[in-house]
């Protein structure tokens, strides 16, 4: 953030001498005037030199057309204020162009008088120093005022701009609010902060819903024998036909150009659109069958050329990727991993994946629960016991769980519960690699990889003195950290569908529900999103009740555990509520904590005048109490 006092005196001294008195400025302004002076701007323009016809201007707005609807859509809700307040407001591409601009008239006129205007390009090179340019030069928001401004066009103006990025991190543009000096208002850049941060959120949210229509598109054709996919406009895969699948296992995620070197070739394109919006989302591509039959291996370059075993859903995300890499990685060495993850974030899935892509995958792959073996039980599970052991034990005796994983694989699931007299029997079969049953006396060697995961964190157990030093560094050699859904929203989609695939449903998820799920906090993980999905499906398949409505309470009932105090509800009047109130009812209650008792949000969130909102507020008896 930028806004610094600077005197007339000291800009004169600069642009005529080129000495600069650096206590007087801020770093970010004075690394500007340098980049300008090196740059040869001239510091005496009274006007912005260049200014796009009103045909390149329309070609401008067309290549930013879905940046320049979102941004005029927002911008238009502050309209009245930006007015009011003696501003005007820009949106800018990410060539410095000003696509459009709206405020005070006065503003305007004063702002036409030196080019500030539609189709001017506002960069540092054209004009020096202005918060615009500055702001698309050095990635950040800024606010610069006055004689900060490199060239006198500027001195009489205070600006702040603010970038807008895409979730992947690319500049969609720029929100400018600017006002003469006279008018300069110290909270100027936290308007453009927060214009920018609501547009940035609903390119976020048109992204997701672009993903889950494509996802949608995709059912009636995804287990056809042609090979089709469909992209993004980012190029990614988000889905693709069996055969493709059948030929890259990892295919979704990838980029168009990275599968098309496993020997594809592009047939046919077609352009995908969104139902509501109608603007582009994708496009299905129908590859060549002759180009995919000439592969004679599977391809999966985002790994390596070899094949790659994962039973669940690889999703996308850059989290979930790393996860897939640390596989790839540690699955052909013997070294011990330590799984790391949240309950139902699919720990024992990468396990048995590490398994699966190792030279032990002919072997047993052996699970084992240590949270849920009776303490006194643990031993003879573990490292089983010869016949005449103790009383009941088998006839012949019993292989434990490490003899049973001989030339193979045992995951020990929750170590984290084992008890300390376990941990120091446990130590000794790790370093030894032999194991004696209980009541015997001829050790069994053994040639295991040991696979340990946990929800808790073992260093932490380890300070508190209830997990063994020495035990820890054994098991510790590859630590995998399996992040949480939460850390992964954008595999939504894809788990979604994976879910439906395997469970054979041919399901069209409402848009509202499956924004519900992009939103929802998933404390209990993909373990959680599947049993919504599964009480979603049985509750779509009963047709005695509005679907999206009663899908969108399914996971309000979730959200509601936990309840914000600044709304009350009277509990008594819902007896008198149809099935469809209490829905209407409880969406607003969710609603209502979301937006912390604000009405008028509330009312926005779901979509329905702030009348109607009142009023089905009275008719059920909701209040907010001032917090």
């Amino acid at each position: 953030m930028i806004g610094t006092a600077c005197y007339l005196s000291t800009w004169k001294r600069f642009v005529s001498e080129g000495v600069l008195d650096e206590a007087r400025l801020n770093k970010r302004i004075m690394e500007s005037w340098y980049r300008c002076k090196n740059n040869e701007v001239n510091p005496h323009l009274h006007k912005g030199p260049h200014i796009l016809s009103d045909e390149l201007l329309t070609l401008q707005r067309e290549k930013n057309s879905l940046f320049l609807e979102i941004a005029l859509l927002h911008l238009g809700k502050m309209k009245g204020m930006i007015e009011e307040l003696g501003m005007m407001a820009l949106v800018v591409d990410p060539d410095g162009y000003v696509l459009s601009l709206m405020g005070n008239q006065r503003v305007l006129r004063e702002a036409k008088k030196i080019n500030f205007t539609n189709g001017v390009r506002w960069t540092e090179g054209e004009v020096g120093t202005n918060a615009i340019g500055t702001a698309l030069q050095i990635g950040e928001a800024v606010m610069i005022s006055g004689t900060e401004h490199y060239s006198i066009a500027s001195h009489g103006w205070s600006c702040s701009a603010a970038p807008i990025r895409n979730d992947d991190g690319k500049l969609l543009g720029l929100i400018d609010v600017s006002c003469p000096l006279s008018h300069t208002h110290p909270f100027m850049l936290g308007i453009v902060f927060s214009i920018a941060h609501t547009i940035e959120r609903e390119f976020s949210i048109r992204a997701r819903q672009n993903e889950l229509e494509l996802v949608h598109k995709s059912v009636e054709w995804i287990e056809m024998n042609k090979p089709i996919i469909l992209c993004n406009e980012q190029k990614k895969v988000v889905a693709a036909s069996k055969s493709v699948r059948s030929k890259i296992h990892n295919c979704i995620g990838m980029n168009v150009s990275e599968l098309l070197q496993c020997g594809f070739a592009i047939q046919t394109e077609t352009p995908l659109y969104a139902d509501l919006h109608k603007n582009r989302i994708g496009m299905s591509l129908l590859l060549s069958e002759a180009a995919a039959n000439s592969t004679k291996k599977s391809c999966v370059p985002s790994f390596s050329a070899q094949s790659f075993r994962f039973e669940g859903e690889m999703g996308s995300s850059d989290a979930f990727q790393y996860v897939l890499h640390d596989i790839k990685r540690v699955a052909p060495t013997d070294a011990s991993v330590y799984i790391l993850g949240e309950t139902g974030t699919g720990k024992e899935l990468v396990a048995k994946a590490i398994h699966e892509n190792s030279s032990r995958k002919d072997g047993p792959f052996i699970t084992i629960n240590c949270g849920a073996i009776p303490k006194e039980l643990m031993e003879s599970e573990l490292f089983g016991y010869v016949d005449g052991a103790f009383t009941g034990a088998k006839r012949k005796g019993h292989k434990g769980k490490f003899e049973q994983a001989n030339n193979g694989t045992i995951f020990l699931d929750e170590i984290g519960e084992i008890p300390p007299s376990m941990q120091v029997a446990l130590l000794r079969v790790l370093q030894e690699r032999k194991v004696i049953p209980i009541g015997g006396t001829k050790e069994v060697p053994l040639n295991i990889r040991v696979i340990t995961a946990t929800h808790r964190d073992l260093s932490q157990l380890v300070q508190e003195g209830t997990f063994r030093q020495d035990l820890y560094y054994r098991l510790h050699v590859y630590p995998v950290h399996v992040p949480s859904l939460r850390e992964r929203k954008e595999d939504i989609p894809h788990l979604v569908r994976y879910f439906c695939q395997k469970n054979n449903w041919n399901m069209q998820w409402p848009y509202a529900f499956l924004d519900r799920l992009m939103e929802y906090h998933w404390p209990g993980n993909i373990r959680e999103l599947f049993n919504v999905l599964e009480r979603g499906y049985i509750v779509a398949s009963d047709g005695t009740a509005d679907q999206t409505l009663t899908l969108a309470h399914l996971l309000s009932t979730q959200t509601n555990s936990t309840t914000v105090s600044n709304i009350e509800r009277d509990s008594t009047s819902t007896e008198t509520l149809t099935f469809r109130e209490k829905i209407q009812k409880d969406l607003m209650i969710d609603a209502l904590q979301k937006a912390k008792g604000n009405v008028s949000l509330a009312a926005k969130l779901l979509d329905v005048p702030r009348s109607t909102f009142y009023k089905r507020m009275q008719r059920f008896n909701l209040h907010c109490k001032k917090v």
